[in-house]
This record gives C-alpha cells, sequence and structure tokens, in this order.
C-alpha cells in the first residue's frame, strides 16, 4: 500500500504533536520544583515562592498575589478594576485543602456577583494582569477605580503586607492605565 504526501504529513503531524504533548508532561524525578512549595491538595491552587528576596503567595502559573487593604469590609475591586486586578477564584474545599498544606489562613469570599474568591487572612486576592509569572511589580502599587482607592501589597507568607516600597513613585496618584 502506498501513502500519499498529504497521509504522510498528517502522520508526521501526530507524531510531532505527540512528541511534544510528552515533552510537556514530562518533569523528570530530580524533585526541582524552584523555589515553591506547591499546595498539592490544593490542585496546585495557591504557593509560597521567593520572589525578588521575599517570600510570596502565588498562583498556579507562579504569578504573585495581591491584596488591598481597603477591601478589609468587603470587595470594592469591581468592572474596570478587574480587569487590571485578577480576581482569584476558589471552592471551599480547594482554599481548605491549600490553607492546611500551607499552614495560612486562606478561605474565600463572595464577590458581588456572587463568585468565590479566594482570600488570605479575609483580604481577597487577585493577580496583576500587567506582569508575569516571578514578577512583583504590583506591590506598592496605587491606583483609583470609582472613587475607591487601592494600594496593593503582596500577600507575603509571613501574612504581612509588602514592603510597598518597590514601586517608587506609587504614591503619585498616576495610573497607567
Amino acid at each position: 500500500m502506498r501513502l500519499s504526501i498529504r497521509q504522510w504529513a498528517t502522520a508526521a503531524l501526530a507524531v510531532g504533536l505527540a512528541t511534544v504533548l510528552l515533552a510537556a508532561c514530562g518533569g523528570g524525578d530530580d524533585g526541582e520544583n524552584g523555589n515553591a512549595t506547591a499546595a498539592e491538595s490544593g490542585m496546585g491552587l495557591v504557593s509560597v515562592q521567593d520572589v525578588d528576596g521575599t517570600d510570596v503567595l502565588v498562583d498556579s502559573e507562579g504569578k504573585t498575589l495581591y491584596t488591598a487593604d481597603v477591601e478589609q469590609d468587603g470587595i470594592l475591586c469591581v468592572e474596570a478594576c478587574t480587569s487590571f486586578w485578577d480576581p482569584v477564584g476558589a471552592s471551599a474545599s480547594e482554599a481548605d485543602a491549600a490553607s492546611a498544606d500551607l499552614g495560612l489562613d486562606l478561605g474565600v469570599v463572595s464577590r458581588p456577583d456572587g463568585a468565590k474568591q479566594l482570600s488570605f487572612k479575609g483580604l481577597p486576592l487577585y493577580t496583576f494582569t500587567e506582569e508575569g509569572s516571578g514578577q512583583l511589580d504590583g506591590d506598592g502599587f496605587v491606583d483609583d477605580f470609582q472613587g475607591t482607592r487601592f494600594e496593593w501589597a503582596a500577600a507575603t507568607a509571613a501574612g504581612a503586607a509588602g514592603s510597598g516600597s518597590s514601586a517608587p513613585d506609587a504614591s503619585s496618584g498616576s495610573s497607567p492605565y
């Protein structure tokens, strides 16, 4: 039986795709996972990672998690705010498992739309959409949405808010948005 060029190309593509998928699933047995401690039974929901010399909470993609003290009495980051500060969704069972694994005060709070959001010491957690994995650019960042001033702090493993000094002109009131 003679295969056409189309059949050969399809077979080559399938083998290439299988190779890429297998490589992505691999990882070796060396136990190396950077400086992160995964919350395995929390399905990798949150972990602690050293970012710029600070042990911060990160999501499953390694993005730093942030809180804003202005939300102590409830969620105020809605609408346009969530296009820059992405709420970290979680179920109560995921939060409980991650809390037990990491020994941190994690829970969930209800957003105005009824969705559940991961919280740390009662404050809702967010990622900063303008930064990637392993970055700490949002720490100390100040912005305003709908008349509310937010000063964002990295959620640290020690439970204290981030220093707020990593953004030199954070209090200028200017916003890149």
